[in-house]
């Protein structure tokens, strides 16, 4: 089931950016055109390996975890909430600094309470800094994560987060860069 985000990512532009090679793919960067098969595909790889009956929140971070949490949300039914990189002032946001491999910046949780039964669903996981901070911010809230879902994990960015964070981290794909090309590493 997950042959069409395999493929899409072996035959995904790879940019070189310095001395950095970045892989392009609708999941993570939006372009090229995101292909609902592809989308499907994986939103049915969730349904159908992952038990969602206690989920009372799905839960994406800006910006590609969006069309994730929505299609997800969709399949199945449950609410999602967006952690945006802007502030709306609401009562209850919280703020979560951001660190990643390609800089920093500020997020903003909001409709999330203690005790909410959530998903986390994410692009991708690299540096780990993103979800790091994230899962440490909704510790502080009081969330109960039943699911952290990445599509797509480079190097080690699993082993990164589980290390830091103690949760169990669910990526479908796992790349590695290699020679300029994305490589799929079977586990």
């Amino acid at each position: 089931m997950l042959d069409v985000l395999k493929k899409s990512l072996i035959e995904c532009p790879v940019v070189k950016k310095g001395d950095y090679f970045y892989f392009v793919h609708p999941i993570s960067d939006g372009v090229p055109l995101v292909e609902p098969e592809l989308l499907n595909s994986i939103m049915d790889y969730i349904v159908d390996n992952f038990d969602l009956s206690n989920v009372d929140k799905i839960v994406g971070v800006e910006a590609m975890g969006i069309p994730l949490a929505t299609a997800l949300s969709l399949k199945t039914g449950i609410p999602f909430v967006v952690i945006r990189k802007r502030s709306y002032g609401l009562d209850g946001e919280h703020q979560v600094h951001q660190q990643t491999g390609y800089g920093h910046s500020e997020l903003y949780i909001n409709n999330i309470s203690k005790d909410d039964n959530i998903l986390l669903i994410d692009d991708v996981v690299s540096t780990g800094g993103t979800l790091i901070s994230v899962i440490s911010a909704l510790d502080k809230i009081g969330v109960n994560i039943d699911n952290i879902i990445l599509p797509i994990e480079k190097d080690d960015g699993r082993k990164i987060v589980e290390e830091a964070t103690n949760y169990k981290i669910n990526t479908l794909v796992k790349i590695k860069m290699v020679d300029g090309k994305v490589t799929i590493v079977e586990d």
